[in-house]
């Protein structure tokens, strides 16, 4: 029996047509009220925590290494609600995709717009620094609105996804989205033409420019490129934290005060103040930091992994 070589394969053609059933989903839904949509979401949430067992136990086990304080029951609380938030962040995107203009700017507040606008217009460079929050994609789109920035991006396995997550950061202004692969150069001469880098250095990222430095406690390969920038541009350090509110409310994003005294001539320090700073934010609302991600599969010699 023969073969036709040049025919797609049959899984990748599914694949396809579920991811667009998927989108058409997420357009639709854009139609709801913030309201009715963030009810959805947690309903959705719920349902990934009592399905997604391999990412429940992710939550589960970095809640128990950096919140060793609480019991095992508060901790469970606080993972459910971490996956109710993470499936109000899914649907919502539709949001940060179609929302118009208007829409977007009643439902995500920027506060602290004047502040950064200032040190732009000072010529001084700026490095947003922008932790994993559920508001996350929210809280990017929303600051396109307002400036141009650079940013970088991971290319996604899911083309589908990949097209509309692009279109999400790029449909306000003129953005510059540096892939993961072209290093931070690019987004440095993105820098140089004064746009925001709007940079997200808190994920385990492998070995490869990363130093092991203490997370609530616990020793996380952490890429030390937030002073390394800095030092190399003289840019200013601008906190950026998205934080989802109750209900209908919608976002609040937060581009705080410009650090001082940063960077210093020690990268370490400077390393391990931004895990302290990001471990005091995520203590305002720990249930919203992207527990879902394997902070810690990274590990000194000889040590266990915890996954």
């Amino acid at each position: 029996m023969s073969t036709d070589r040049g025919a797609p394969d049959g899984s990748g053609v599914l694949s396809r047509a579920v991811s667009h059933a998927g989108v058409a989903v997420l357009w639709a839904l854009h139609w709801l009220p913030l309201s009715v949509l963030a009810p959805l979401g947690g309903m959705l949430g719920e349902l990934l925590f009592r399905l997604a067992g391999a990412r429940r136990h992710v939550v589960r086990t970095n809640l128990r290494l950096c919140f060793p304080e609480l019991g095992e029951g508060e901790r469970e609380v606080l993972a459910r609600r971490h996956f109710h938030v993470l499936g109000r962040s899914l649907l919502e995107r539709s949001l940060a995709w179609w929302a118009p203009r208007a829409r977007m700017e009643r439902i995500v507040r920027l506060e602290g717009e004047e502040r950064l606008r200032g040190l732009l217009t000072s010529g001084r460079p700026v490095i947003l620094l922008t932790p994993h929050f559920v508001g996350l994609d929210m809280a990017g789109t929303r600051v396109t609105m307002s400036f141009d920035i650079v940013s970088i991006y991971a290319n996604q396995n899911n083309p589908v996804f990949e097209r509309w997550l692009w279109h999400g950061r790029s449909r306000f202004g003129n953005q510059l989205l540096v892939a993961r692969e072209e290093g931070v150069r690019a987004a440095v001469r993105g820098m140089k033409q004064g746009r925001p880098f709007y940079y997200l250095p808190d994920m385990d990222y492998r070995r490869k420019d990363s130093i092991f430095v203490p997370f609530f406690g616990v020793q996380a390969a952490t890429i030390t490129g937030l002073s390394r920038v800095a030092r190399l541009t003289g840019a200013a350090v601008v906190p950026c934290v998205a934080r989802m509110l109750p209900g209908g409310q919608g976002y609040r994003v937060e581009l705080g005060e410009a650090w001082t005294d940063f960077p210093t001539a020690d990268v370490e320090a400077d390393t391990a103040r931004m895990n302290r700073w990001l471990e005091e934010v995520i203590r305002t609302m720990p249930e919203q930091y992207y527990w879902v991600h394997r902070r810690f599969k990274t590990r000194p010699e000889g040590e266990a992994k915890p996954y």
